[in-house]
Order: structure tokens, then C-alpha cells, then sequence
């Protein structure tokens, strides 16, 4: 059974940080990118950042570019998504999923998706 499972979530006050975590299992970790994406009420899924296991190539999206650091722990089967100077409208849910192909900038079809950890940003 292929899991993702997001963690690092709760809630911050505005200018902190938070580390997410998306661990995997169930698959083969390097033959697939993993990305970070959010959804807040009443938005669209927005995609931030997502990494290529094998090579280590990132991408981020404007809207954390910056401010945020993706990274993956190929023995832990687990990808991190560091954000910083937090900020209210980072209010969502974040979601880590997982690709076989997708282009650099991490656009593609997504076959696996976790269940998301809430953030809650207060100014």
C-alpha cells in the first residue's frame, strides 16, 4: 500500500516557521519527484516546491521562493519543506505528492497524494 503521510503542521504566529515533513512508503522513493502543494478555502491548489529524489534538482513556486527550503532524506524515505517568515494568507492545507514524471518546474500527472497537515498562520 503506498502511503504519504504529512506531518509538521499546527498553528504559528506570523514571521515564524515550520518544517513539514512527507514521509513515503509503498514505493520505490527514487524513481519519483516529490512536491508540496497547498489549499486554502475558497483558492485553488497551489503547487510550492517539489524535489527530484534522484538528482536533487528543486523547484519553488514565487509565492515561497525565498523564504522556504525543500529537501529529501533518500534513507528515511522522507521529503521536508522548510518555510519561513510565515505569514497569513500561508494559511492552508499542505499536501505532499508524488510523481514518476514531471517536468522541472513540477508540472506533470501526480499518482500519489497524502492526506495533508493543517497550518494555521495568526497575525
Amino acid at each position: 500500500e503506498v502511503q504519504l503521510v504529512e506531518s509538521g503542521g499546527g498553528l504559528v504566529q506570523a514571521g515564524g516557521s515550520l518544517r513539514l515533513s512527507c514521509a513515503v512508503s509503498g514505493i520505490s522513493f527514487d524513481d519519483y519527484s516529490i512536491a508540496w502543494f497547498r489549499l486554502a478555502p475558497g483558492k485553488e491548489r497551489e503547487g510550492l516546491s517539489c524535489i527530484d529524489t534522484s538528482d536533487g534538482h528543486t523547484y519553488y513556486a514565487d509565492s515561497v521562493k525565498g523564504r522556504s527550503a525543500i529537501s529529501s532524506d533518500n534513507a528515511k524515505n522522507t521529503v521536508y519543506l522548510q518555510v519561513d517568515r510565515l505569514e497569513p494568507e500561508d494559511t492552508a492545507v499542505y499536501l505532499c505528492a508524488a510523481s514518476r514524471v514531471i517536468s522541472r518546474s513540477c508540472v506533470g500527472h501526480y499518482d500519489y497524494w497524502g492526506q495533508g497537515t493543517q497550518v494555521t498562520v495568526s497575525s
